[in-house]
């Protein structure tokens, strides 16, 4: 025995005092916790300052209803039950009970409500019993942030996520900027596992992360947007895109991606704008005009024969969709009207003997490099080549090519070698980003980035300009035309593959192009994926009309000032037509219209011209408004919108 009780207390003097350190700080790990406290993320902004990512504050509220005292708790508890209801929408008997009853169980860590906004937990802190802090009052507070997009959906993939998804958008590009660093408190374990601070307050302040300014303009963003899923839905396309670039800088001003859902409804499904790389068709024989006439090997007036509109080349046919053909045209006109014979006859006959001549020009152009994007994923373009092993290069490649098939490019490469068309010759980087900011001071600015300072000859560069304007006036685009309006681009129609083979039933409808046509300010292009060829398919008919919409709307609602419109039409002559237009509304409606289905702006420029105060929640279409059609009204009256 005396042995045994010596083998004890050396136990004891080797646990109390040689290993003591040790088991004390495993009573502290096991007991108290440092609790990370994350910080919020800088705010994503457009470029008028419009809020379009931000992340808020959520709080959970507890209760330790060990540590209020008796008389506090009977004294309060009323109070305390009457204010929980007003907030949170429960009578006031069951906060009561439920009070009672975690008091009874010696609670302390009773739920009380989550998720709750800032206003909502600055009221919650001044109620009965909680307004005597943690101590006293037994109130529990734990915070968490979370990523919230003012304007909804719109643009969400360009705006991006930076979370157990991986990284996107600019969200994912920008995110250790965006992170900020965070804060810790100290927690005591309590009853059933569970953890309470200690503290009232934070051990460590979390700082907020940095702001970036976007080069996007929610006005134009919207009208992009709208513009695509109005044409999208009409035609039950599978999915599409459309980007507006600032020609003189670069700075994407809109950027919309949509892909359809088993339902038929339309989100933002993938960046195609950025990601897809795919067979632009005939969007690509400016590329091909562009190299025969910087070679000089052609002219705008170089005679083609077309012939019927049919050739065929070692068993393939290239065929006009124009039937029994155009005969004998310009090689301005073989542009205008998209004949597909016409222009790999031109490059078949200048370059057939040195396909790298051709070649070459293409990369001259910057078309077979990626544009080197902050935004992850960019789709790889492609040219192909002789010597390829992948691609292998054959007899009809290179009159493939000239009609926009056997290359690979992204929209947005597209758009960006269009642009350089808008822009005399010099091509310029995509720009996401204007600047990045630390508490509104500017640290550091995204100025803009050459790319190639002239990609052909100024004289190339005017003679495609003219032509493209005249697709429009003249050509396969000429259905979008408008007199008050200058635009220049090009239709694109191209065959989809399917199982390795090209299908008669799946077609890729696009449009590029700018506007003014005479001194660009924004380019733009449109791609649409699988419409309902029933419904139509050409790019004429699917693409162009959303790039006209895109146009007009940008035009009627971007300060003058900042136009260049080639209009001629002199400022008294508006005057006249703004008045008759005002007249017309005024002879028109003389009681509330109906603008259910149509966009916000238009709904309040409407209203506005009658004399209404328009107030609005949401973005998008109108859903409801307060007014009913046909409910008379005075001048000044206030009608409240609903958008979608």
């Amino acid at each position: 025995m005396t042995l045994f009780f010596i083998v004890i207390i050396g136990r004891i003097v080797n646990i109390q005092y040689v290993q003591g350190d040790k088991y004390r700080k495993l009573s502290v790990e096991s007991t108290v916790k440092n609790d990370t406290i994350f910080s919020n993320r800088g705010n994503i902004y457009a470029a008028d300052g419009s809020l379009l990512a931000t992340s808020l504050y959520k709080y959970t509220i507890r209760m330790d209803l060990v540590a209020v005292k008796t008389s506090v708790f009977e004294k309060n508890i009323n109070g305390l039950s009457k204010s929980l209801s007003e907030l949170l929408g429960k009578p006031t008997s069951y906060y009561q009970e439920r009070l009672r009853n975690a008091r009874k169980r010696k609670n302390r860590y009773l739920l009380i409500t989550r998720n709750l906004g800032y206003n909502d937990y600055m009221k919650i802190k001044k109620f009965p019993i909680f307004k005597l802090g943690p101590y006293r009052g037994g109130f529990i507070t734990e915070q968490k942030t979370v990523r919230v997009r003012p304007i909804g959906k719109i643009a969400e993939r360009t705006i991006g996520y930076d979370d157990h998804r991986g990284g996107a958008g600019i969200e994912g590009a920008f995110a250790r900027y965006l992170e900020g660093k965070s804060g810790w408190r100290l927690k005591q374990k309590i009853a059933k596992g569970q953890w309470k601070p200690i503290n009232g307050v934070n051990e460590r302040e979390p700082i907020d992360g940095r702001d970036v300014i976007t080069t996007l303009d929610v006005n134009i963003q919207d009208i992009t947007h709208h513009a695509l899923l109005r044409q999208m839905e009409f035609f039950e396309a599978e999915h599409g895109c459309a980007i507006v670039m600032e020609t003189a800088t670069g700075e994407i001003k809109a950027i919309s991606n949509l892909g359809r859902t088993s339902q038929g409804k339309y989100y933002e499904k993938r960046n195609y704008a950025v990601w897809e790389s795919h067979e632009p068709g005939s969007t690509f024989k400016l590329a091909s005009l562009m190299a025969a006439l910087d070679d000089k090997v052609i002219d705008t007036s170089t005679i083609v024969d077309t012939g019927k509109g049919i050739l065929m080349l070692h068993g393939s046919k290239v065929e006009d969709s124009h039937r029994g053909g155009y005969g004998k045209i310009s090689a301005a006109r073989v542009f205008e009207v998209s004949s597909n014979v016409g222009i790999v006859k031109i490059i078949k006959k200048h370059y057939d003997d040195d396909p790298w001549k051709f070649i070459n020009k293409m990369k001259s152009f910057g078309l077979d490099q990626r544009l080197g994007l902050p935004i992850q994923g960019e789709g790889k373009p492609f040219i192909p080549y002789p010597g390829n092993k992948r691609n292998p290069w054959n007899k009809i490649s290179l009159e493939w090519m000239a009609w926009g098939y056997g290359v690979l490019l992204t929209p947005l490469q597209m758009l960006t070698f269009y642009n350089a068309i808008a822009n005399d010759g010099q091509m310029v980087k995509p720009r996401f980003i204007k600047e990045l900011r630390v508490q509104n001071k500017t640290e550091k600015i995204f100025e803009k980035v050459v790319l190639i300072d002239k990609i052909a000859k100024q004289s190339t560069i005017d003679k495609v300009r003219k032509v493209m304007e005249n697709v429009v006036k003249k050509g396969t685009a000429e259905n979008i035309y408008s007199p008050n309006f200058s635009m220049a681009g090009k239709t694109g129609t191209a065959k989809k593959v399917v199982n390795g083979v090209y299908s008669n039933q799946k077609y890729v409808a696009s449009f590029a192009g700018f506007f003014p046509a005479d001194k660009p300010k924004y380019s733009c292009i449109v791609v649409i994926h699988e419409p309902n060829k029933k419904k139509g398919y050409y790019g004429a008919t699917v693409a162009a009309p959303v790039f006209k919409e895109i146009a007009q709307k940008i035009y009627t609602t971007t300060p003058i000032n900042v136009q260049d419109v080639t209009d001629k039409l002199p400022i008294s002559g508006l005057e006249e037509k703004y008045q008759e237009y005002y007249k017309k509304l005024q002879k028109e409606y003389t009681v509330i219209p109906n603008v259910k289905g149509m966009s916000g702006m238009d709904a309040v420029s409407l209203l506005e011209n009658l004399g209404l105060k328009v107030k609005f929640v949401g973005v998008g279409r109108v859903i409801t408004q307060s007014k009913n059609k046909g409910a008379k009204f005075k001048k000044g009256d206030t009608i409240l919108l609903k958008l979608s």
